[in-house]
C-alpha cells in the first residue's frame, strides 16, 4: 500500500475520533459510551475545537512568517463564513442523526463543490458526471423516506429534516470548498485554514457568554484537547494524502469514514440502521465516488495533453 492511501485512511481515522467525541459531548448523558460526562452546547464544542486550532495555526503562521490576515481576504472570509457555517450544521447532525447517516450525507459536499464550480469557476462537469450526482440524490430522497419505509421498532430514527440541514451544510461548505480554490494561488494552507477559527471563534464565544456554558470537569478536558488536535492531524494527514499520490487513487479510500462510522455507530451507540438506510448510504457513496473519479480522470486527461 503506497503512502498516500495510508495518509487517507489516517485522515479519515483521525476525523472519525473527531466525530466520535462530538457527538459523546454533544448528546451528553443519553449516550452511555463514557459515565459521567456532561452534556455540551454546538457552540461550545466548536469554540474549543477554533481555539486549539487557531493556536496551533498562529505557531505555524508566525514560524514560518507568513502575513497573518493573507493576501486574498474576500474569499478567505467567504471560506471563514461559509465553513463556520457548515460545520455548525454539521455537528448538529451528528447529535441528532446516527453517526453513519450523518457523516455520509456531510460527503455530498464535493458534489456541491463541482455543481457551485460551474457558476462560480466557470468549469465543466461530464455528462456522466451529472448521472452519479442523480445517483447521490437518490439515496438522499431513500434516507429521508427512510424512516417511513422500515417498520422495525429497533431501527434507529432517520429524521428527514436533520437529513436536509445535513444536506445543506453540504451545500454550505461546497461553497466554502470554491473559496479555497480562490486562494490557491494567493495564500499559504495554513492561513486558509486557520481562517476557519478566526471566524468562527469570536462568534461562538459570544453565544457561550449571552446564553450557555458549561464548564468542563475531569475527563472531558481530555475529550475537548483530543477533538482540537485530531482536527489538526486529519488536516494534515489529507493534504499529506493529496500530495504524495494522485488524487484518482486517494480519493476512493477517503469515504471509508462511512464504514468506520457505521460500526462505531453500531456498536458504541446502538446505531441500527434499516435496510433502507444502508441502500440510501451506498447510492450515495456510488454517486459521490463515481463523480470523483471522472472528474479526477477528466483532469487527469487535460493536464497530459
Amino acid at each position: 500500500m503506497n503512502k498516500g492511501i495510508i495518509y487517507i485512511l489516517i485522515s479519515g481515522l483521525a476525523f472519525m475520533v473527531v466525530n466520535l467525541f462530538v457527538k459523546i459531548l454533544a448528546s451528553g448523558p443519553s449516550q452511555d459510551v463514557i459515565t459521567g460526562i456532561q452534556s455540551y452546547p454546538v457552540p461550545e464544542i466548536i469554540l474549543f475545537r477554533s481555539l486549539i486550532t487557531f493556536l496551533i495555526c498562529c505557531v505555524v503562521i508566525r514560524a514560518k512568517n507568513i502575513p497573518f490576515f493573507g493576501v486574498n481576504k474576500k474569499w478567505l472570509l467567504v471560506r471563514g463564513i461559509f465553513g463556520t457555517t457548515a460545520l455548525t450544521m454539521f455537528f448538529f447532525t451528528l447529535d441528532n442523526l446516527p453517526i453513519a447517516v450523518a457523516t455520509t450525507v456531510q460527503y455530498l459536499s464535493p458534489i456541491f463543490t463541482v455543481i457551485i464550480a460551474t457558476f462560480l469557476l466557470s468549469e465543466k462537469v461530464r455528462k456522466i458526471q451529472w448521472i452519479f450526482m442523480l445517483i447521490a440524490f437518490g439515496g438522499i430522497a431513500m434516507l429521508g423516506a427512510s424512516k417511513f419505509l422500515s417498520q422495525d421498532s429497533l431501527v434507529s430514527n432517520v429524521d428527514p429534516v436533520w437529513v436536509l440541514l445535513g444536506v445543506f451544510s453540504a451545500f454550505l461548505s461546497g461553497i466554502a470548498y470554491n473559496a479555497i480554490v480562490k486562494c490557491q494561488h494567493t495564500d499559504h494552507p495554513i492561513t486558509v485554514v486557520m481562517y476557519f477559527p478566526l471566524i468562527a471563534t469570536p462568534i461562538m464565544l459570544g453565544y457561550v457568554i449571552f446564553f450557555e456554558f458549561v464548564m468542563p470537569k475531569g475527563i472531558e478536558w481530555v475529550l475537548v484537547l483530543i477533538i482540537g488536535v485530531f482536527t489538526q492531524i486529519a488536516q494534515i494527514f489529507m493534504t499529506k494524502a493529496f500530495h504524495s499520490d494522485n488524487t484518482a487513487t486517494v480519493t476512493p479510500f477517503k469515504y471509508f469514514g462511512s464504514i468506520y462510522a457505521f460500526f462505531i455507530g453500531l456498536f458504541l451507540f446502538g446505531e441500527i440502521i434499516s435496510f433502507y438506510g444502508i441502500i440510501a448510504i451506498v447510492l450515495i457513496l456510488m454517486g459521490v465516488l463515481g463523480n470523483a473519479i471522472f472528474k479526477n480522470s477528466r483532469l487527469k486527461i487535460h493536464m497530459n495533453k
